[in-house]
């Protein structure tokens, strides 16, 4: 039954893998004509010969020199497929296979499927004007202009000349009679259209034509089987997956499963060094012909969520491999985390109350200029990190990315302020106020309470005060930016002091929204009794603090009390 099934294959690499594939196949009573590349040397050639010599129906046959893209990968096809026709007239379907396919089922299969299917050609052959997955900007061009250098070996030509038929308004004659199509070079077409294709007195007329197209093995066949085919299907038989640049996904051992699940016949590309696929695709099997249909739509949703997480990544992962183009990320960082400025100035021991209350990992000023803050002060923290100032500000984005992805499943807050790193033209706040998963809480002017309490002299807090100032009046500007898309939350320091309890419940809610607790104490405050007098003496000294809100000269008394209604 299978004698009815002849193969042609291509090959140029890996041939003690092309061996294997070319024995299964003959052994199981389907002829083969092996094309061997002619650039492979002499010594391996008669390896190979020598390996299948035992093997009457397997045939070699005149060798092209092949190269990417070019009309000798179309030559050694027709080449191939002649001697397969002369020899064996008792082959009625021709099957096109390279050096890296791989039987996924018995021959016996194929041949009786095929039987079912007579007097029908094989072959993915779509009008180039409908086709939207063609890579490298050429698609109609590929037909309207002249290719006469090879893409890999001579770029630099073939961009220059493509450049300049544009230029010149370049466009080629299509010979009469047929309409460009493309698709997969791996094809299984009946005798009778692959004769009528091979013997058409058009044909030298067709291949100077198409001897100048670019990647002429995805149209030559394609094309021709429009004029002569009784019955085309439009598909392959050859599972092939590609990726978003059109490159074609490699099969690894660990693909088994996948490939099985498929049911297609035939698979490429296959990595010479998956021993396991080969060993067990290749072992032959008892039992009756199967007669499943291929099913390779069982296994694309697998490459579609590939694809998507090769272009897109995931969410706050960055690596060596791949560091994604900035605001092209598919999210900035992997898990929400929380941002607090000026609170662990007006509240005394924030951190270890935001930790009882919220069960997060609270931090202190992890971009404070010494170093990094982490919880419970540790030198090193989740990822590796080191609490090293140096080493965070080299790049105070990956820092903050590594710190989240590494701590995963567990919400991250820390402090923040005018004091701290900025990172260069105030990187990092942009990073975070552009970052979905940020919530930001400022209450500003309270980097002022600090100063206040220092004891320092008044000259020097009087400069510091209106550096401070500066830096913070340009983060509100950020953070008050259109491109937002972080949480925000901003009061003055005056603001937040008259009714503490509120805004601290909302933050609650928002950081612990599935806890069962319930806010009942808030953090005690810092002793501001003179505060707003300070303030009056900075204004006195010649610096205006803005920030602060309407600050009263007397003491605070915030209402309500810290106890929660």
């Amino acid at each position: 039954m299978s004698a009815r099934l002849g193969f042609v294959m291509l090959v140029h690499t890996a041939l003690d893998r092309a061996a294997q594939v070319a024995r299964f196949v003959a052994q199981a009573g389907s002829p083969v004509v092996i094309h061997v590349d002619a650039r492979v040397p002499a010594a391996q050639h008669a390896r190979l010969t020598a390996a299948l010599a035992d093997l009457p129906d397997v045939r070699f046959c005149r060798r092209h020199r092949g190269e990417w893209g070019t009309w000798s990968l179309v030559a050694a096809m027709q080449t191939a497929a002649r001697q397969l026709l002369d020899d064996f007239p008792q082959v009625q379907n021709v099957y096109a296979m390279s050096g890296a396919c791989l039987p996924l089922r018995p021959i016996a299969d194929l041949a009786t499927w095929l039987e079912r299917h007579p007097d029908t050609d094989f072959i993915e052959s779509v009008n180039v004007a409908d086709v939207n997955w063609t890579k490298g900007g050429l698609s109609e061009e590929r037909f309207s202009l002249w290719f006469p250098f090879a893409f890999k070996r001579r770029k630099w030509l073939f961009d220059r000349t493509v450049d300049l038929q544009r230029l010149l308004r370049i466009n080629r004659d299509i010979p009469d009679g047929i309409d460009p199509h493309i698709g997969s070079q791996w094809w299984c077409l009946t005798r009778e259209t692959l004769d009528l294709i091979l013997r058409d007195p058009m044909r030298p007329h067709y291949d100077r034509y198409f001897r100048r197209v670019w990647i002429p093995d995805e149209s030559y066949f394609q094309t021709l089987v429009r004029l002569h085919g009784r019955k085309v299907e439009s598909r392959s038989l050859t599972l092939g997956k590609f990726d978003h640049q059109g490159r074609p996904h490699v099969f690894y051992d660990d693909h088994l499963q996948l490939l099985r699940r498929s049911d297609c016949f035939m698979a490429r590309k296959v990595w010479p060094g998956a021993g396991r696929l080969y060993d067990h695709f290749l072992t032959p099997r008892e039992g009756s012909v199967s007669d499943a249909e291929p099913q390779p739509s069982r296994i694309d949703r697998h490459f579609a969520r590939a694809t998507a997480q090769r272009i897109r990544g995931r969410a706050g992962l960055y690596m060596a491999s791949r560091f994604p183009v900035k605001n092209r990320e598919n999210g900035k960082t992997a898990e929400p985390y929380s941002v607090f400025q000026g609170f662990s100035e007006v509240f005394q021991d924030f951190e270890g109350w935001l930790t009882a209350v919220a069960n997060c990992r609270v931090h202190g000023h992890l971009f404070a200029p010494h170093k990094a803050e982490f919880a419970g002060r540790e030198k090193v923290f989740a990822g590796g990190l080191s609490d090293s100032a140096t080493l965070r500000d080299y790049n105070p984005r990956a820092f903050l990315t590594n710190l989240l992805w590494a701590t995963r499943g567990e919400r991250q807050c820390f402090q923040f302020g005018p004091g701290d790193t900025q990172g260069k033209g105030f990187d990092l706040l942009w990073f975070m106020a552009a970052d979905s998963n940020a919530q930001i809480s400022v209450i500003s002017g309270a980097w002022a309470v600090p100063l206040y309490r220092s004891g320092r002299d008044f000259a020097q807090i009087r400069r510091e005060a209106a550096r401070l100032q500066r830096i913070e009046m340009q983060q509100l500007e950020i953070l008050q930016s259109p491109h937002v898309r972080a949480r925000i939350r901003i009061w003055t320091m005056a603001e937040f002091l008259e009714n503490p309890a509120e805004p601290l419940h909302m933050l609650f809610d928002e950081i612990a929204p599935h806890s069962q607790a319930r806010l009942i104490r808030i953090p005690d405050l810092v002793d501001l009794s003179g505060f707003g007098s300070f303030l009056q003496e900075l204004r006195n000294q010649g610096m205006q603090p803005v920030l602060m809100g309407d600050f009263p000269l007397g003491p605070v008394s915030p209402d309500p009390s810290h106890r929660m209604k």
